[in-house]
């Protein structure tokens, strides 16, 4: 029995990073991992789809400057050298992370966990084997989550792919169908939309990027549409299946729609299966994501963090709830945890970031509402990368910021500086004591900032 301050399952954002708060503070950590060390999103997940978004998005910039008849020309992208590189960065990063976690003093383990009681837990091997057991005084759950499936909506690892098997796909199909048009369907319908194939995205909510607002998506739609994705949204899908070696997925109007190939991207789901945390006095909500109280705590000796515990499936999310509870476990904070503005994006030639609450959200809880806008096509950086379509909402609620939300090329770069701007309410006379930098796309948010409000509801 090895004895530590803390165990951590899983070694990826949010379990690598309160490792390294933990031991810079002294305490002694052990950290399993069953898979990759960085977890889904540096392996399998946000890392490599955007290096295959960054590979293609020279062709978005070419075809902007084309519509403004100042170049021409093509691009080809070589999809093997792509995955080769790929694959090169995620394997080499992976390696680099475990041996800094290592160099921090924190020992690792690769296998898979369990815990057996509120202070203990169990490695095993790939048949089922015990390879080490561990006790520690807290213990800290942050075993991620995969790929939801749904019956009649499951992958079968022919024609019908997850986002993982998508990501390592040998070849671009000719045609892809898109079941989900959240961050990942829309990213992935992005890349194989540019490297030829022809993409159709399905989306059972009233509109694509369901989590934002309707006029968000609406214009994302649109856009796509000019790009030659097709969007389909409001009609669930009856059943996705492989047949004769192609994907065939009915809706339930009837429709039939088929590809070379399907993703299925309809969520996440925790690893919580054979995870033992009921052993640990932990309780898992009907979705199977482990209940945290305001301390993200499980139980008196488990802390949950990231997508196992289902508040925010992000990975900077992740990491900032496991600094929070590394810093709780190290006597370091003692206030209840609280996110703040959570950042969110979609990636690619054309992207969406928000910060704070939407439109939609701000009318469900009440008061005063306006939005005030404007449109990247007055912003000259806009101009210049050739594709100025979309535009900044913010949205006020009591006179106050509680939202702000692009769509665009490159609005992701926003991200920052507008949660900065939330935070910080510069609004009104407060505005002027923020500097913008002249020219960059940044200013676009100031002048979405100063635009008249619209009031809504």
């Amino acid at each position: 029995m090895s004895k530590f301050d803390v165990v951590i399952i899983g070694g990826g954002p949010g379990g690598a990073k309160a490792a390294r708060v933990l031991a810079d503070g002294g305490a002694s950590v052990a950290i399993v991992e069953s898979a990759h060390w960085g977890g889904v999103c540096l392996n399998c997940g946000c890392i490599p789809t955007k290096m295959l978004l960054g590979a293609t998005a020279p062709q978005g910039l070419l075809h902007g400057l084309e519509r403004q008849r100042v170049a021409k020309g093509t691009i080809e992208v070589d999809y093997d050298a792509l995955q080769k590189r790929v694959q090169r960065f995620t394997r080499g990063s992976a390696q680099a992370l475990a041996k800094g976690l290592e160099q921090a003093g924190v020992v690792l383990f690769n296998g898979h966990a369990r815990c057996t009681g509120s202070y203990h837990v169990e490695v095993l091997t790939d048949d089922g084997a015990v390879s080490a057991s561990l006790e520690a005084r807290h213990i800290i759950l942050a075993a991620g989550s995969r790929s939801a499936a749904f019956p009649g909506l499951c992958p079968d690892n022919d024609a019908i792919l997850d986002s993982t098997a998508l990501l390592a796909i040998p070849a671009v199909p000719a045609s892809l169908i898109v079941v989900g048009a959240g961050a990942i369907g829309l990213e992935m319908a992005d890349f194989f939309n540019a490297m030829g194939s022809k993409v159709t995205v399905v989306e059972a909510a009233p509109h694509i990027a369901p989590t934002e607002d309707a006029d968000i998506a609406a214009e994302m739609q649109k856009l796509l549409g000019k790009k030659g994705i097709t969007c389909i949204s409001g009609v669930k899908a009856a059943s996705l299946l492989t047949r004769d070696g192609q994907a065939v997925l009915t809706l339930e109007d009837g429709r039939e729609l088929f590809a070379e190939k399907a993703l299925v991207a309809v969520g996440r789901t925790p690893n919580t299966d054979n995870l033992g945390a009921e052993k640990a006095e932990c309780g898992l909500n009907p979705r199977g994501f482990v209940c945290v109280n305001e301390y993200l705590m499980a139980s008196p000796t488990v802390y949950a963090i990231g997508d196992v515990n289902g508040q925010t499936l992000l990975a900077h999310a992740a990491e900032h709830q496991g600094t929070y509870v590394a810093r709780h476990i190290l006597e370091m904070e003692q206030a209840p945890y609280n996110s703040g503005p959570v950042p969110s994006c979609v990636y690619g030639s054309l992207e969406i970031m928000r910060v704070g609450i939407t439109e939609r959200q701000a009318l469900a809880e009440g008061g005063e509402i306006g939005v005030s806008s404007a449109q990247l096509m007055t912003n000259a950086i806009a101009q210049a990368g050739g594709d100025a379509c979309g535009f900044v909402k913010v949205v006020w609620q009591h006179g106050k910021i509680v939202g702000i939300a692009a769509l665009g090329h490159g609005v992701s770069h926003l991200v920052t500086v507008a949660q900065l701007l939330l935070l910080g309410q510069y609004c009104g006379e407060r505005l002027h004591h923020f500097m913008f930098a002249h020219p960059t796309l940044d200013e676009v948010l100031h002048t979405a900032l100063e635009a008249p409000q619209k009031k809504i509801g």
